[in-house]
């Protein structure tokens, strides 16, 4: 994923907080902000408690991964997503998964983008 389309500062992910729109999973928790006109921004959130430096990066580097995928399916915004402890013993395309789910429910997909789950059993 390009930097450019990453949340960095702590003011850009407290003025997604303070949008208060969030959903979640057992998995993961997003919060959108789709109020901006073009692009997208994501942000990653893994707490120290779901493992060493090594667990949260490599975490961190499949969520990338996924949200690359889904991107030119998702409306314009900016995304937080957070990781939550059962995503440690999850492969690649439960992770998907997962997040296409916590997206859809968010109702975050544009309308023309919308997939069915058929194929993302493997």
């Amino acid at each position: 994923m390009k930097k450019s389309l990453r949340l960095k500062r702590n003011s850009d992910f407290q003025s997604v907080y303070k949008k208060k729109k969030s959903f979640a999973n057992r998995q993961f928790i997003i919060y959108l902000d789709q109020d901006i006109d073009r692009g997208h921004q994501f942000g990653l959130s893994i707490s120290k408690k779901l493992g060493n430096a090594v667990m949260r990066n490599k975490i961190k580097r499949r969520v990338r991964v996924i949200c690359q995928k889904l991107q030119h399916e998702l409306k314009y915004g900016r995304y937080i997503i957070i990781a939550r402890h059962p995503v440690i013993n999850m492969t690649q395309q439960e992770m998907e998964k997962s997040l296409y789910h916590v997206f859809s429910v968010a109702n975050s997909f544009k309308k023309e983008a919308k997939r069915t789950n058929k194929n993302k059993s493997g």
